[in-house]
């Protein structure tokens, strides 16, 4: 008998899945935590709502990623999704690893690039018919940043801020008028529970999410140190690291360009391809049968 679920069964395929769901279980309980409120009964409705308009601020992470996908993929699902980024290749990314997703479960998805558009305000508020969004999840520890998405917010609109600041002093000033007569909800999520990371766990078995859009580099044991001394400098999102193997880091985009070193790089590189370049449960397998054990 488990008393305290301080340990989660997991019967989906892919070590790295599970490894991802705690990331997840953040997002998730972002997610969660978004509320509205209704004037008669005063009660709190918990959660994106549903078939409403989401907005992802900064979102194109590791963990806005998660974001976006736990947003098309869970309980309750916003009508429109949009996900802005100031970096062409990963919104790039996100468009070609989530598009096709959204559109089969009758979402709208856009992914856009706010650093080339004037006025991206404007534009965003347009594309809500200037009602604004009903769920804004902010990805970016900046003052400017919250201070352009809590004016998109609709009314009885709920912006989280996500991204976590090391500022102690760190502020952005808010419309309070807005948040009277709009009746506007800001609030803040740090980590999951253990049912936020059940429920993580719950998506990955049944395939409705894809935490492999997370994962950049690949790396054994011995790289851990390194990589964490200098993770400000590394680019891309997770670095997954398989603690029975001697492996150092290696960016997936990077298996093609050392596959001519060894058969291992070789069919590593063969297994990534054939999954457009993300990670997958053929090129663990892979990776634990071939690679150098520790």
């Amino acid at each position: 008998v488990m008393y305290l679920d301080c340990l989660l069964p997991y019967k989906g395929k892919g070590f790295y899945k599970a490894a991802l769901s705690e990331p997840y279980s953040c997002v998730i309980g972002a997610c969660r935590s978004l509320y509205r409120t209704d004037k008669n009964s005063h009660n709190h409705f918990m959660g994106i709502q549903e078939d409403g308009r989401m907005a992802i601020i900064g979102g194109c992470g590791p963990m806005g990623l998660a974001a976006l996908d736990y947003a098309i993929s869970g309980e309750f699902r916003p009508r429109q999704l949009v996900v802005t980024d100031i970096d062409k290749g990963r919104l790039e990314r996100a468009s070609r690893l989530f598009a096709k997703k959204a559109e089969e479960r009758g979402i709208s998805l856009i992914c856009m690039n706010t650093a080339e558009i004037e006025n991206p305000s404007q534009v965003l508020k347009n594309l809500t018919d200037n009602e604004g969004f009903s769920d804004i999840l902010v990805m970016v520890a900046s003052a400017q940043v919250l201070e352009f998405s809590e004016k998109l917010l609709a009314f009885n609109g709920c912006l989280n801020f996500f991204a976590g600041p090391t500022d102690t002093e760190f502020s952005a000033t808010l419309n309070y008028y807005d948040v009277h007569y709009a009746e506007k909800h800001i609030i803040g999520t740090t980590g999951g529970n253990a049912a936020d990371m059940a429920e993580a766990l719950d998506l990955m078995e049944k395939d409705l999410v894809n935490p492999e859009a997370l994962i950049t580099h690949i790396g054994g044991l011995d790289a851990v140190i390194d990589a964490t001394l200098h993770l400000p400098e590394l680019s891309g999102g997770k670095k997954l690291i398989y603690t029975s193997i001697s492996l150092p880091l290696i960016a997936l985009d990077d298996l093609s360009q050392k596959a001519n070193e060894s058969s291992f790089y070789a069919g590593l590189a063969t297994l990534v391809d054939k999954y457009d370049g993300v990670w997958n449960e053929e090129a663990e397998q892979f990776l634990l049968t071939h690679g150098k054990a520790i």
